[in-house]
């Protein structure tokens, strides 16, 4: 996949993106304690009302311990899920020589257990955060980028774009909070086709106050501080953007 050719790139944030849940609920699940705040931070990040790098040292300072990779795991193994046809998605674009890379604030961790398990489709590159991370395995993808606040996720897209020489014009964005502002500012100024998707009211404030263009609104939309109707977003079907994609990139 390193010397592979692609002619666009998808960029996307996981958790509440392509996924349910958020990307402290492997410690929540081990420490259940911990979730309301945990909830908080979460939150308070996602709005931009601190840093994630603000977020990260709260976190490290309620954990009582790390999490290895048997607790990642088991917390893996107790219902994994995505939303409807997104490994699929994934399938589907990398057959047709788009990148799929996963650009999340949630733990390294995280996926490399996925890729292991083969939870999840083979991708080139991801970038997420490095506060969990295991020893590197084959099934890792081959680009890897640690992520330490949100205004990476825009930096580590282009380092997976300039690897693979793809052009600015075939680049498109997902994501669904404040905490994929940074990324939506960095891709309305290059020209990149934006996708919000289970949209928080935290990125529609974040793109009106600096007059970035949401090209396309995909899924639920939730106004402020409504929480997220699960069971409606797993009705949502991905694979109806393969359309999108195809004619962005054509």
């Amino acid at each position: 996949m390193r010397t592979r050719k692609y002619k666009a790139i998808v960029s996307s944030d996981w958790n509440g993106c392509l996924a349910p849940g958020g990307p402290f609920d492997c410690i929540s699940f081990h420490y259940p304690s911990l979730t309301p705040a945990l909830t908080g931070i979460f939150k308070e990040y996602t709005s931009n009302r601190i840093t994630f790098q603000d977020a990260l040292e709260r976190l490290q300072e309620l954990m009582p311990s790390p999490i290895d990779e048997g607790q990642m795991d088991a917390y893996i193994d107790s219902g994994f899920k995505t939303y409807a046809g997104v490994p699929e998605l994934i399938e589907r674009l990398l057959s047709k020589d788009i990148l799929f890379m996963i650009n999340t604030t949630g733990p390294q961790g995280y996926f490399q257990r996925l890729f292991s398990k083969g939870l999840l489709p083979q991708i080139p590159a991801f970038s997420a955060s490095p506060f969990i991370r295991y020893p590197r395995r084959k099934s890792d993808p081959a680009l890897v980028y640690d992520l330490f606040d949100t205004s990476d996720k825009p930096k580590n897209t282009a380092k997976a774009m300039h690897a693979h020489d793809i052009s600015a014009r075939k680049v498109i964005l997902i994501g669904d909070s404040g905490g994929d502002g940074p990324h939506f500012e960095w891709g309305n100024r290059v020209g990149a086709f934006l996708i919000a998707s289970m949209t928080k009211e935290s990125l529609r404030n974040y793109c009106a106050d600096r007059g970035i263009t949401i090209r396309l609104h995909f899924g639920l939309s939730y106004p402020e501080a409504e929480e997220a109707d699960l069971e409606k977003e797993m009705q949502v079907d991905f694979m109806e953007l393969e359309a999108v994609f195809e004619e962005v990139c054509q």
